[in-house]
């Protein structure tokens, strides 16, 4: 047996993304740390509003300071839609926090989807693993990008980024970032970060919310169920892997939870 994941439960949303700008900001100083910027990947649903209440919270002194001119946002997994769409992880993300950080704490470097190729789902995947390359010096040089930190969704059938379950993509292991024509959920178009990539990150966390989860969180805990994404993601990041959950998420679920420190 691996090490296991950290499941922290809160009672409320607001003790929960307290929580999550302690960690955020621990895996922020450890990425400037490191190699002087913080690599980042968001996916999208319902985690951009609980970052935006944990990040743009006030600071509470100097360890308590998100350094956003030193972000590098990539997305965990896009929609093939414009940015101005209702679909666009992106545009959710600008909304709900990009849009809203302050002048004085700087500006992100995101990296969007190239919206010219969204008629072409491989030359979509391709240029943003060209971004990822870029971003995390050559291919060559790095058989796996290591972003400091990934935070990602978990849906109530237990995919996580573009990845579902049962899906032949979750075998992939060569591409960085790999495009998904059939996704059982619309729309059914989108470029998803791999699982070796999910998995190789510093850090993982997952923020699961609603008593819509409580289903499938007993079967990715308690069942361990390796059909699942999201239980892959456990297994191949064991206790680099944190879930952010409130109670209703996690009620009847025998898995044992932490104290966050």
């Amino acid at each position: 047996m691996g090490k296991q994941p950290n499941l922290y439960a809160f009672a409320d949303t607001a003790s929960l993304a307290e929580s999550l700008r302690t960690y955020v900001i621990g895996a922020q100083n450890a990425g400037i740390a490191r190699h002087g910027s913080f690599k980042v990947a968001v996916s999208g649903g319902s985690l951009p509003k609980v970052l935006a209440q944990a990040l743009l919270a006030p600071s509470k002194g100097p360890e308590d300071v998100v350094h956003f001119d030193k972000w590098v946002v990539f997305f965990a997994d896009e929609r093939a839609v414009p940015h101005d769409h209702a679909d666009s992880n992106y545009g959710l993300l600008k909304a709900e926090l990009l849009d809203k950080i302050p002048a004085d704490q700087g500006a992100p470097r995101v990296h969007a989807i190239d919206t010219a190729h969204l008629e072409d789902t491989q030359e979509l995947a391709d240029k943003y693993e060209q971004a990822l390359v870029t971003g995390f010096a050559s291919r060559d040089s790095v058989r796996l990008p290591i972003f400091d930190l990934l935070l990602l969704g978990c849906g109530p059938d237990g995919h996580t980024c573009s990845l579902f379950p049962g899906h032949e993509l979750l075998r992939e292991t060569e591409a960085w970032v790999a495009p998904i024509e059939d996704s059982p959920k619309p729309p059914p178009r989108r470029i998803t970060l791999t699982l070796p990539v999910v998995t190789h990150a510093v850090k993982v966390a997952f923020v699961a919310t609603g008593a819509g989860k409580k289903e499938v969180m007993k079967q990715i805990f308690d069942d361990n169920d390796a059909s699942l994404p999201c239980a892959l993601v456990n297994e191949g990041a064991g206790d680099r892997c944190s879930w952010f959950v409130d109670n209703p998420a996690v009620e009847g679920v025998a898995f044992p939870r932490r104290s966050f420190l």
